[in-house]
């Protein structure tokens, strides 16, 4: 069951596989219709499909944590957490793209921005969407 994080925010925890991301998506749909930002629905469910994704694929997390929030007005941010420490990065040019390293080229291309934060316990990898003021 998702709960509240305090200022207005939505997280759980899920097992670290492919299988969570569609858990992930449904409780993005569920904050951004609290929230009254239905218009960002479809880039949101991309970026927690890439950064999921990237998680479990990269990092031997057993769970993960699936964080979504209003970090001000104009901003929503989508974060995944794991306990692997390791950066992710950006696919260099020339890699063969069709494999592998395409989903922060994705984040990147979607999201206003993105980043990491490290933790002594592991990372959080996040993106964050521009969101209108309501008029």
């Amino acid at each position: 069951m998702p709960h509240h994080t305090g200022h207005p925010g939505y997280s759980e925890t899920l097992p670290g596989l492919e299988e969570s991301a569609e858990e992930a998506r449904r409780l993005v749909r569920t904050a951004l219709a609290a929230w009254y930002l239905e218009d960002l629905t479809d880039t949101a469910l991309l970026l927690v499909s890439e950064l999921v994704a990237n998680a479990v694929k990269h990092t031997n997390s057993r769970v993960i944590r699936v964080v979504i929030t209003r970090p001000s007005e104009r901003f929503v941010r989508i974060g995944v957490v794991d306990k692997a420490r390791v950066l992710p990065e950006l696919a260099k040019p020339g890699t063969d793209l069709l494999t592998s390293g395409r989903g922060l080229l994705l984040v990147d291309a979607l999201a206003e921005r993105w980043g990491t934060d490290l933790h002594r316990w592991g990372k959080q990898v996040w993106a964050e969407l521009m969101s209108e003021p309501a008029r």
